[in-house]
């Protein structure tokens, strides 16, 4: 982020503009709508600043810029077309640590204000820091057309029943939770539709507030690519007031958390467990009875290799509220990336997911079951033990000449896909240093890789 984006509070302010063409009347008209005490300083003004003079009540002086009359003003706007008189000002005002705008010249600004969705009181501002206005003017558009001006009159009404709510419900998370109920979206439209129900449905969810237990919502994060999470995850990711997340899910994701909820970091690697899952079941309840919104963040889907029918165990016998958000796994995203089929008709007809860690350290399958024609199977972090695996598969009789695959950090940009066979994938793993998180599919349909992959 090249610049931190802060709203001002200028009414009543005195504010500083320094030019009288056109450039200056785009900028008057936009700062006489927060209503500060405006200046406006150049030799000659446009008709059309003189007009607003009277009805906003400017205090036009008409002359050359001078230093003396930059004094003490909130904020200066230098909108002329003498660049070097705007870098003048701009020096001026850096001398007294005043911030100053200078209109299409980014480099002497110390700050900017971005292009701007107004409805009343709701205020949406994009910014690229100068590096593609084109690209700030269209995503404005496409903001424009999604708020409807009637979102003007609803941030009113809940300004006028804030009051209300706080007397009601003194906890500020209950608060919070409250609004995001009232501003779900069938309320929202029930608005815009102009439907009179909405202050009914106010007064009820007041009313069910004062009994308000929290939430716990697990959610799949997918297999590392931001863009795979399902719309409803996204949704409940930013409604959450604490996060505890696995060492599996991607930091791309995590950036995408509520960014003033509470981070706990719950991640589990080999022989290196941060808590155990009887703690991380604890925790869920302890917030949840607080009147949280909870988000249980897992790497791929929670129910494969994820633990979650553990959690929802514990969640019931505490009488805890849920919701499960599935992902897509890691091996349907991994593979995919990869250019690997999980299933082909001419290749594999089943596909077995495997899992890498175990409780007593050991490896015990059916190998019988695994060494079948037209199979392909799936290891979850299952870098590790990849010697044992391809040890006890060779031992059952699996053919060396299996295809094999160990996939790094798919989906993502750092992907790395190793390819080889049961025979010598263990020695191009060592050579190639893969580190986990790392998949291992083992099958025929590694084949189709040269012939499918999109993706490095």
């Amino acid at each position: 982020m090249d610049n931190f984006p802060i709203f001002l509070e200028i009414k009543n302010k005195p504010v500083l503009v320094i030019g009288g063409g056109d450039i200056a009347l785009r900028k008057i008209k936009l700062l006489i709508k927060s209503k500060p005490n405006l200046t406006v300083v150049a030799k000659n003004f446009c008709e059309e600043i003189l007009d607003l003079k009277d009805r906003y009540s400017i205090d036009i002086i008409q002359k050359d810029f001078h230093p003396d009359d930059i004094e003490f003003p909130m904020i200066i706007i230098a909108a002329t077309n003498n660049k070097l008189l705007n870098k003048q000002i701009a020096q001026i005002g850096g001398k007294k640590k005043i911030p100053v705008n200078v209109v299409d010249q980014p480099s002497l600004c110390t700050f900017t204000m971005g292009s701007i969705v107004e409805r009343g009181s709701l205020v949406v501002s994009i910014s690229s820091s100068g590096k593609a206005p084109v690209l700030v003017r269209q995503l404005r558009e496409k903001i424009e057309m999604m708020i409807p001006d009637a979102y003007k009159d609803l941030v009113d009404l809940a300004g006028s029943l804030r009051d209300k709510v706080k007397k009601s419900i003194k906890v500020n998370n209950k608060r919070r939770i409250f609004w995001e109920k009232f501003f779900d979206v069938e309320n929202i439209q029930s608005f815009l539709n102009q439907n009179k129900t909405l202050t009914k449905k106010f007064n009820s969810l007041l009313r069910s507030m004062k009994n308000n237990t929290g939430e716990v919502y697990l959610v799949g994060a997918g297999p590392g690519e931001r863009d795979l999470l399902t719309i409803r995850a996204l949704h409940l990711m930013q409604k959450c007031d604490v996060c505890i997340y696995d060492n599996l899910v991607s930091d791309e994701v995590i950036e995408l958390v509520r960014r003033d909820a509470d981070m706990i970091f719950a991640g589990k690697k080999r022989d290196q467990h941060t808590f155990s899952q009887e703690k991380i079941n604890d925790l869920l309840v302890k917030y949840a009875k607080k009147g949280k919104k909870v988000l249980r963040l897992k790497g791929g889907d929670p129910f494969i290799f994820g633990r979650g029918g553990e959690e929802i165990e514990s969640l019931m016998s505490h009488k805890i509220n849920f919701q499960v958000v599935p992902g897509i796994s890691a091996a349907n995203g991994v593979a995919a990336y990869a250019g690997i089929p999980l299933t082909h008709r001419d290749y594999a007809q089943s596909c077995l997911f495997l899992t890498g860690h175990f409780k007593d350290g050991k490896i015990d399958f059916d190998w019988p079951k695994l060494i079948t024609e037209k199979q392909t199977l799936v290891i979850y972090m299952g870098l590790l033990s990849l010697p044992d695996f391809i040890k006890e598969l060779v031992e059952h009789g699996q053919n060396k000449t299996m295809p094999v695959a160990v996939i790094q950090s798919g989906t993502t940009n750092a992907q790395r896909v190793i390819v080889g066979n049961i025979g010598s994938i263990k020695s191009k793993v060592v050579r190639s240093k893969i580190k986990s998180p790392a998949l291992v599919i083992i099958g025929e349909v590694v084949k189709l890789r040269d012939q499918l992959k999109w993706f490095k």
